[in-house]
């Protein structure tokens, strides 16, 4: 079945989050602080680390549960705080690379759609940043009134673009929000290996990502390389492979 839509999560694919997760992580150890709870480096690293293996769906909620002793008073306080000063945060910094590959994924006759938990005002900075043009679903969590990973919000994703899931890539930064979710609903996947979820690992085989990346060149291949698969029989495909960076021709990985 040929691949008719991709679809990028925006945090990681679209957005580095270098200086955004640097902010968020000052903010959330000035709110513990605050509360007369002082986290060192050491600290804050395992919290964030734990945060990520667990799968948790909100990370910084788990940091600041986390780090305040699940104290669920003291941590709800914290993520008040935390979540009022993120509203505030102007620090979206485009990946480089990522525009120039939207626009020729659009030459190639290929839907695109967003797939992030994000606020609705993260629409205007996407075309402020000169991508936004280049999505046919421009729907986020926010305005879907449904958060990765629910199955229901790429169900509803796909849907706008009246694709199937299985005519689908989905392209993100997290095993557990992105890739098994999508994965559930038959869709393909890529995971861009970046940010504080680079090193997350799939708990089972049946959570691999079809691909591995770790930079632009190596999405492009990845997205090149599924859609040609999508003709070969079942049988023939391999369904779990891992691409070097910026490497065209995948290696094999079996399950």
């Amino acid at each position: 079945m040929a691949i008719h839509a991709v679809f990028f999560d925006v945090g990681g694919p679209l957005n580095t989050e270098v200086s955004h997760e640097r902010l968020i992580d000052g903010h959330i150890r000035s709110a513990l602080a605050a509360e007369g709870i002082e986290v060192d480096d050491v600290a804050y690293a395992a919290a964030s680390q734990w945060a990520v293996e667990c799968f948790a769906p909100n990370a910084y909620q788990a940091i600041v549960w986390r780090l305040s002793s699940a104290d669920a008073r003291v941590a709800e306080r914290v993520y008040r705080v935390v979540w009022e000063r993120a509203t505030t945060l102007d620090a979206f910094e485009l990946r480089p690379g990522i525009a120039e590959l939207l626009f020729r994924l659009k030459q190639r006759g290929l839907k695109l759609g967003l797939a992030a938990n994000q606020p609705a005002t993260t629409i205007p900075v996407l075309d402020a940043a000169g991508v936004g043009r280049f999505f046919d679903s421009r729907e986020v969590s926010e305005t879907l009134k449904l958060r990765k990973p629910d199955p229901r919000f790429f169900l509803k994703l796909c849907e706008q673009l009246n694709v199937r899931p299985s005519e689908s890539i989905m392209v993100g930064d997290r095993i557990d929000n992105d890739v098994v979710p999508a994965r559930s609903i038959g869709m393909r996947t890529i995971l861009l290996r970046t940010g504080r979820h680079i090193d997350q690992q799939p708990r089972t085989w049946e959570e691999a990502p079809d691909v591995e990346v770790r930079d632009v060149r190596g999405i492009e291949a990845a997205i090149g390389y599924l859609v040609r698969q999508a003709s070969v029989p079942p049988r023939q495909a391999p369904t779990i492979f891992q691409l070097a960076p910026g490497t065209p021709s995948p290696r094999r990985r079996r399950r």
